[in-house]
């Protein structure tokens, strides 16, 4: 195994850990990292879903069994966030497209994980609509499924600070909603994206990065069932949007620059 490969692993595992301890999969941050060590473009939303999958099954069973997943308030959101995240998945775009979209995507979620915390701790001001409900959840999961799906992360980082901007339910069945969200869209997404691969030996291009999938086994094992807090979760954030931000800014200074 490459000292690379090594050093990459044990990014994933420390990104596994800290995600899972708040609910998410740590896509967008898998991504960033791949994107870091130059992996084929057309790799990084593969291996990034995989990932997110392998993290978010853990935290969605604790969700589960703590009873926090309120599944008549998500399944709209659901409703048309999984057949997008196929559809995200299943859509060809160049290379160019591709990283110019995901320069921008990450940039937005950078963006938004840093004022996540600001959105947490607001208190309502005022109640919503049930008609302003219903046309809420549908459509934001929708767009935020078809994202997704196209660059290779759950969407829960999206999600999550617009719940709380809405003040949409508490934040731990928010965690639990974004950790369904993930879940659900990030294997609906790898669907399309598998679907769409013409390479003959792409499983086994896929198998030749086991190691991060089993850095992030354990790394969301110990996130999700220890809940690990080796930092606040707003200084967990901060430091995630930052790195993010930097790849985003990166990648856009690359394709515009």
């Amino acid at each position: 195994m490459a000292f690379g490969t090594v050093v990459l692993a044990l990014l994933f595992f420390l990104t596994a850990a800290l995600y899972a301890s708040v609910g998410f999969g740590g896509g967008s941050t898998y991504i960033a990292l791949l994107a870091l060590a130059d992996v084929d473009y057309r790799m990084l939303p593969i291996i990034a879903l995989l990932c997110n999958i392998i993290v978010v099954m853990g935290g969605t069973l604790r969700f589960h069994a703590r009873g926090l997943i309120d599944w008549p308030r998500i399944w709209p959101i659901l409703l048309l966030s999984v057949p997008a995240a196929w559809a995200g998945g299943r859509l060809v775009i160049d290379r160019d497209s591709f990283l110019i979209l995901l320069g921008l995507s990450l940039a937005i979620a950078g963006l938004l994980l840093l004022a996540e915390p600001f959105f947490r701790n607001r208190h309502a001001a005022s109640q919503q609509t049930r008609a302003q409900q219903l046309w809420f959840a549908p459509t934001v999961g929708g767009a935020i499924g078809f994202l997704s799906g196209m660059v290779g992360i759950g969407g829960g980082i999206f999600l999550a600070p617009l719940l709380f901007l809405t003040y949409w339910v508490d934040s731990r069945r928010i965690a639990a909603t974004a950790s369904v969200f993930i879940l659900v869209n990030s294997a609906s997404g790898l669907i399309g994206q598998l679907m769409k691969s013409q390479w003959q030996q792409g499983g086994a291009v896929i198998l030749s990065y086991w190691p991060l999938f089993i850095a992030v086994l354990i790394g969301g094992q110990i996130g999700s069932f220890l809940a690990s807090k080796v930092l606040p979760e707003q200084w967990i954030q901060r430091l995630t949007a930052i790195l993010i931000l930097y790849v985003a800014m990166r990648i856009l200074w690359q394709q515009f620059g």
